[in-house]
């Protein structure tokens, strides 16, 4: 198997994959917050408490990936030209 045969055959891999993971799962964990929905904080003695929403996911702790937002995108353009 030739290096560019082989780099093809894993980049379509690739593709495939993160496209079914969009279908399954559509919203992945926010990347801000890791998923918590707001940021942690210390208070004067050290220890942890909850602090601020997230304004990124909205306090939800899950965003939509990349690939599903690609995704609707194009049907949204579909859908509008065909009618």
């Amino acid at each position: 198997m030739t290096p560019a045969l082989a780099a093809s055959a894993l980049l379509l891999l690739f593709t495939l994959g993160y496209g079914g993971l969009c279908a399954v799962s559509p919203f992945g964990n926010c990347r801000k917050c890791s998923g918590w929905g707001f940021a942690m904080k210390t208070d004067r003695k050290g220890r942890m408490k909850r602090g601020k929403d997230c304004r990124r996911c909205k306090a939800t702790g899950k965003r939509i990936r990349v690939g599903r937002w690609i995704y609707n995108r194009w049907a949204r353009i579909y859908r509008a030209g065909t009618g």
